[in-house]
């Protein structure tokens, strides 16, 4: 699968292998405690989607060089779909 180019693929991305019993965990949160999954899944976003590749087009999208930052801007972007 190649990795996706936009947040909104990358949030597709992440649907179809959360589990559903993590997406409702996500959906439920709080939206100031998403930084809580920013070790665990944040980690598996930065890494499965190459946001430390500075070519990404994800990380323009996003606004910001960092890879942590697209991975929590992905993070938030995939709780408010489970809203």
């Amino acid at each position: 699968m190649d990795s996706p180019a936009t947040v909104a693929q990358a949030v597709a991305g992440l649907l179809l292998v959360l589990e559903e019993k993590d997406q409702l965990t996500i959906a439920a949160m709080d939206p100031n405690n998403l930084i809580d999954l920013h070790v665990g899944l944040g980690l598996a976003i930065r890494n499965a989607y190459d946001l430390h590749n500075p070519d990404n087009p994800i990380l323009f999208e996003c606004a910001t060089s960092r890879p942590d930052d697209a991975a929590r801007f992905i993070i938030h972007a995939l709780w408010q779909r489970l809203q």
